[in-house]
């Protein structure tokens, strides 16, 4: 299916340092589209963390009949001259959040933008997606909670209009941090899944030993599936690390397990489970399942 791609769509944001800006794909022809909400991770990349980032996701997924809405986070490094020194640099876990709630208070002025995409928007059918720290927002988005380092106070910030998640390799628990990383990360400590209970498929790597951040092993990135009360769906990759095979941006030089058909199948098989969550009489995460078994394994609670 052909794909149109539109950005930047900017959306001013009151007591945002700077505006939002998202980019917005989606099919060419169709209507009804459900809409899914890219979070993209951190990274030592410039672009890839941004609007600009996740093209093996993102438009695969609106090959697939899906409206994808990346924003540039104010924890891209495209933006790091600008607010670096801003309030909650460098990594604005609660800001990533508060970008995709925006992004649904403003979608009348991104359709606006998008003449292509007018009328074909189902806003009842919205899902949140993210990679890594992407991940975490995507957690938060779907209701865990963390306690403010900064303030002591437990923030929710569980977006209603969200119905589905994707969360991809995100972080575990936060007790278990002792990497060398842990400490730039310590908003994480306090990460209470038992409230995230918006029903989500959490696709982890058999691969993605995080040993900066802990020494629990792979794991971990499977807490938000292990922790979180039902309904969940645990995706195991195989052979997958961190960037679960390149889906952070074609030919990514950081990709250590680069694998193009892992990420095709990650993209097929987070597609049918949307279209099947939206559509309970669809068949298409059960067939992607049983196709891709050699690829991936599968459970669910």
């Amino acid at each position: 299916m052909s794909v149109l791609s539109y950005s930047p769509v900017i959306l001013s944001v009151p007591g945002r340092p700077v505006d939002l800006q998202v980019r917005v794909s989606a099919p060419a022809t169709g209507t009804d589209l459900p809409v899914i909400l890219l979070s993209h991770g951190h990274g030592f990349a410039n672009n890839l963390s941004s609007l600009n980032g996740y093209a093996p996701l993102a438009n695969d997924w609106a090959a697939r009949g899906f409206v994808v809405v990346q924003p540039t986070h104010l924890s891209s490094r495209t933006l790091t001259s600008v607010v670096g020194a801003a309030p909650g640099a460098p990594y604005f876990w609660r800001s990533r959040a508060e970008d995709m709630s925006q992004i649904l208070d403003q979608f009348d002025l991104i359709e606006d933008a998008v003449k292509q995409l007018a009328g074909r928007v189902n806003r009842d059918h919205v899902a949140v997606a993210g990679h890594s720290l992407g991940g975490f927002t995507a957690t938060q988005l779907l209701g865990a909670r963390i306690t403010d380092p900064g303030t002591g106070e437990i923030a929710d910030l569980r977006e209603p209009r969200i119905k589905q998640g994707i969360v991809l390799a995100a972080p575990g628990r936060g007790d278990v941090l002792n990497g060398p990383m842990a400490d730039a990360i310590d908003f994480a400590r306090t990460i209470d899944f038992s409230t995230m209970t918006t029903p989500a498929l959490v696709v982890i790597g058999d691969k993605d030993d995080s040993q900066h951040f802990t020494d629990l092993g792979p794991d971990w990135h499977a807490d938000p599936y292990h922790l979180a009360p039902a309904p969940k769906t645990l995706l195991t990759v195989f052979g997958a690390e961190h960037l679960l095979g390149g889906i952070q941006g074609y030919d990514a030089a950081e990709t250590t397990d680069e694998d193009p058909q892992r990420v095709a199948a990650i993209a097929r098989l987070t597609a049918a489970y949307l279209h099947t969550q939206f559509n309970p009489g669809s068949s298409a995460w059960q067939e992607a399942s049983e196709e891709l078994a050699g690829l991936a394994a599968t459970e669910s609670k």
